[in-house]
């Protein structure tokens, strides 16, 4: 883990440990803020993740059941 000025300054550093397989954790004010990893790991996870998630309309399509609507009265539109 690397604050955000180490990191900074040992930039090559993190990239080379990045580039092994090793991803680095860059904190800032001491909280976790982001994580280098090399291309080729993260179109890996990018690839994993589009197959193995659904379209958006078979999400809407699982939706289990109906949902009721609301009784509403129709409104006089006499002026």
């Amino acid at each position: 883990m690397w604050s955000l000025q180490d990191a900074r300054n040992r930039f090559s550093t993190v990239v080379d440990a990045a580039l092994e397989g090793k991803p680095q954790v860059v904190t800032r004010r001491g909280k976790p803020a982001v994580v280098v990893l090399s291309a080729v790991e993260y179109h890996r996870l990018l690839a994993q993740a589009k197959a193995t998630r659904g379209s958006f309309v078979d999400h809407l399509l699982a939706f289990p059941g109906t949902v009721a609507r609301a009784k509403v009265t129709a409104r006089s539109v006499d002026c």
